[in-house]
């Protein structure tokens, strides 16, 4: 029985942080027909009716949509990955014609021309209008569709912001116009693509060639990666390069890990509240995306704190926690946390029993509060009649390093 109940709670949880796949179609006064796109929206698309999501557009929809589905529902159910709204087109026996391509100059021609203005012009006008889409955007294929994506770069305001090409068959001197083009393009843009030794060797060799004269570019704007995957076919590049891409292109999504708190976080002076706020600040900022502060991020930044000594940080850090959970006791407990270290247990334990007054949040509790506030009492020096102290308790020179929590690679979502 335990064990039947365990299972239908694993189904459960897999299946509140999947995505449903929405067929429909919509009318392409470009390409003169109905084309089939299969969408689908984030979890809590119908919960935060305030949030916007990224768009991830699938060429190859018909093949890819299920594998990308996949990779991006693990990484929700971690937190490790946002939320995007999914769009796949359809190409199945129409992708070769749908990225047509002149022989000697390597732009769209016929039928190619009018799927080029399809994607741009129709079908992601009509999804920002019909969903709640962040100013951030990404496109992905495989071979013939995945150099067909690389012709948005030639614009002069490239409509995506991300893109990630599996094993592309590039279009005529593409190898070298490409480069060229990410090297004068102004704004943001993420750019992965792999091949593997199991592509044709005339495919691989163009894209290695590619991939060097992309890696001469060096501009912070430009966000590059490339692999290579040993043992790996045509076909199964894409599995193994997904979560790959994903996780690059989101890496900013991220939660403080413990390498970050190691490696950045602790080895800074100062600034660890500000690092935090900057943090949310660039996520917004690339992605489009403005979510509360983790709280699992705010104790990473308490135990930076605690253990450099900067007590007066936890005064910056207590206003971040009033501006993201102004109902909760977090922001009172870190200016009592402070308090606390500072040796002014008066102060402590009256900040303690504020916070004991406000709502629970993680593991910090009513319970906590009082006894630290009872605490505090005990510590704090008496007082005679006229106000001398008559009985004092030494202040701890060196504050504890860390409190009970502190980052992990993996944290399963509340």
């Amino acid at each position: 029985m335990k064990k039947i109940l365990f299972l239908v709670i694993i189904a459960f949880s897999a299946t509140s942080f999947s995505q449903k796949k929405i067929t429909d179609t919509i009318f392409s006064k470009k390409l003169n027909e109905k084309r089939e796109i299969f969408i689908s929206l984030p979890p809590s698309y119908e919960k935060n009716k305030s949030q916007k999501y990224p768009i991830l557009v699938l060429l190859d929809g018909d093949f890819l949509f299920s594998a990308f589905n996949g990779a991006l529902s693990y990484g929700y159910y971690w937190d490790d990955l946002p939320e995007v709204i999914i769009v796949g087109i359809n190409q199945n026996n129409t992708r070769e014609a749908d990225c047509a391509v002149n022989a000697e100059t390597g732009l769209p021609e016929e039928k190619g021309t009018q799927f080029f203005e399809f994607i741009g012009i129709e079908l992601i006008p009509q999804i920002e209008k019909n969903y709640r889409v962040a100013p951030f955007k990404i496109v992905s294929g495989l071979d013939v569709t995945a150099g067909f994506l690389n012709l948005y770069l030639y614009k002069d305001q490239p409509i995506f912001n991300a893109y990630i090409s599996f094993s592309p068959e590039l279009p005529f001197e593409m190898e070298k116009n490409l480069p060229q083009r990410l090297a004068t393009i102004q704004q943001p843009i993420f750019y992965y693509h792999c091949t593997a030794d199991g592509d044709l060797k005339k495919m691989r060799t163009r894209i290695l060639t590619m991939d060097e004269e992309i890696k001469k570019i060096n501009k912070p704007t430009l966000n590059y990666k490339f692999e290579d995957f040993k043992d790996a076919s045509h076909y199964s590049v894409v599995l193994h390069a997904i979560p790959s891409a994903l996780y690059q292109i989101f890496s900013v999504y991220q939660p403080i890990s413990m390498t970050e708190f190691q490696e950045k976080i602790v080895k800074l002076p100062s600034g660890y509240a500000e690092y935090l706020k900057q943090k949310y600040e660039l996520l917004e900022k690339s992605l489009g995306l403005k979510l509360q502060i983790r709280l699992n991020d705010f104790r990473a930044i308490e135990a930076a704190i605690l253990k450099n000594n900067a007590l007066n940080e936890f005064d910056e850090l207590a206003q971040l926690a009033e501006k993201n959970y102004p109902k909760s006791m977090l922001a009172d407990y870190h200016m009592g946390m402070m308090y606390e270290k500072k040796g002014d247990y008066a102060k402590a334990s009256k900040t303690y029993l504020r916070a004991f007054q406000r709502e629970e949040i993680g593991d910090l509790t009513k319970d906590m509060m009082y006894e630290k506030s009872e605490e505090m009492k005990r510590l704090s020096p008496k007082k005679g009649k006229k106000g001398e102290v008559i009985e004092e308790t030494p202040v701890e020179e060196n504050p504890t390093e860390a409190p009970t929590e502190t980052p992990t690679e993996e944290k399963k979502p509340e």
